[in-house]
């Protein structure tokens, strides 16, 4: 079992599609070559043609509820949704929460996506990869209420961890490598419980789980944690403990724990105690940190703290020129988010360009290629050789934002900052119209709010 965040990744509505799909071959079948059927009538064709039209089985209704939303995970929430209004036992609820949850997240609704994971885990409290992104998402949502019920989620994965034996192990994992993914996993949940406790101000629990974590196996986060307990308690002989250990398992090129942090973290707890920096290797440390300051620098996320689009400012390509989104704000935002390697992308950059074209001049409407190339050197002979027609821009983590992570992308956002229609992928045949159309259903909604 590995509890890795996220691992919604196995989660899709595409095993949806595929239970339903067999009523695909049902919806119809051509007629005999040269026919005409309604030059050929007879009592029983008149007959037939009186009766009622039979009604979709549950099954077709799936499926038009899918095929109808397209690549819209705005319409496939909406239309999943009265397709369980109308059959709430279906037997096919898990995956129809599985593909709600997905969609959520990908509009950005937390809320609707932890309500649908919850579902999940109440009718399959085994399925363990659920359990876990739905304690995810309870702790991104923060309230006390649903914070308890992801500590009881979180000790639930954390039994089923140390009930694991290896006869369940896969042949080809040898023994020592299940056993040190047990610790990790253990230790994992260990400290994610601990965060959880934390949030819940139940320090006594908390500094378990996190001594629990470090004594499986040692890691920066849990001794930062255990440092930062040490210190909330007044205990600087502690917390200094436990800040010297973090600041020594920290890897300065991974992507967890901070030594930078846990160095300013243990130099303020040390003068606490002692008066001053003497005794800490001030010199040591002072030439980490910069050290620590030049390497990180080109690591940087862009943008890192901004929480909404209109927080962020992009760079126009391929010179960099700043272009913010603060005056994004009472406009309608159509982005299309591309990379120069994705031929979907090339074959997608035309039609995006008529759509643009269609409402040039409307100053409420503002459409943008973001660009999320890792080498951005690449992309000025690619615009020189593609000459795109609308504004392009470096996405500079607008892409992290919306969970981007497939090419194309396109997402519309209402005036308020909330996304109305969402593309992963597109239909050549119909692309151009359901993007038009979702455009001009935001701006006829807004313009009709008071």
């Amino acid at each position: 079992m590995r509890s890795r965040p996220f691992l919604l990744c196995a989660i899709a509505f595409f095993p949806l599609c595929a239970l339903t799909s067999r009523t695909c071959a049902q919806t119809g079948a051509p007629t005999g070559k040269g026919q005409n059927p309604s030059s050929q009538t007879s009592p029983a064709n008149s007959a037939k043609a009186n009766t009622p039209a039979k009604q979709p089985s549950p099954e077709q209704e799936l499926q038009l509820a899918i095929g109808n939303a397209g690549n819209d995970r705005a319409a496939l929430v909406r239309n999943l949704e009265a397709f369980l209004a109308n059959h709430p036992d279906s037997s096919q609820r898990p995956q129809i929460y599985r593909a709600l949850v997905e969609a959520s997240m990908q509009l950005r609704d937390t809320a609707r996506a932890t309500e649908y994971a919850e579902r999940i885990v109440a009718l399959r409290p085994d399925d363990i990869s659920i359990t876990i992104l739905a304690i995810q998402l309870l702790e991104q949502n923060g309230d006390e209420t649903g914070l308890r019920r992801a500590v009881n989620y979180a000790t639930r994965v954390l039994d089923f961890v140390e009930r694991s034996s290896p006869e369940e192990k896969s042949p080809r994992v040898s023994q020592e490598e299940w056993a040190a993914q047990k610790k990790r996993d253990r230790a994992s949940v260990l400290s994610m419980r601990g965060r959880l406790e934390v949030k819940l101000k139940d320090r006594t629990a908390a500094q378990k789980d996190f001594a629990a974590s470090y004594a499986i196996l040692p890691s920066a986060a849990a001794a930062e944690q255990l440092g930062e307990l040490a210190e909330l308690r007044k205990d600087l002989n502690a917390a200094i403990q436990q800040y010297a250990k973090a600041f020594a398992l920290a890897d300065a090129t991974a992507g967890g724990a901070s030594r930078r942090e846990i160095r300013q973290k243990l130099g303020n707890v040390w003068r606490l105690a002692h008066g001053s920096d003497i005794g800490l290797g001030e010199y040591l440390l002072l030439t980490f940190d910069e050290v620590s300051r030049a390497s990180s620098a080109g690591r940087t996320k862009k943008n890192a703290e901004a929480r909404e689009v209109s927080e962020f400012t992009l760079r126009k390509a391929p010179d960099g020129a700043p272009f913010p989104l603060k005056d994004t704000k009472g406009r309608v935002l159509v982005v299309n988010f591309w990379a120069t390697w994705c031929g979907p992308c090339h074959a997608l950059e035309p039609i995006f360009a008529r759509v643009a074209a269609e409402f040039q001049g409307m100053e409420d409407v503002l459409f943008l290629s973001a660009d999320c190339d890792e080498d951005e050197s690449l992309v000025a002979s690619y615009l020189t050789a593609a000459r795109p027609r609308t504004t392009v821009v470096f996405a500079d983590g607008l892409d992290r934002l919306f969970r981007v992570d497939a090419f194309p992308t396109v997402i519309v956002l209402d005036r308020q900052g909330k996304i109305a229609y969402r593309s992963d992928g597109f239909d050549p045949d119909a692309f151009e119209e359901d993007l038009a159309a979702a455009v001009n259903r935001v701006r006829t909604a807004d313009n009709a709010k008071p």
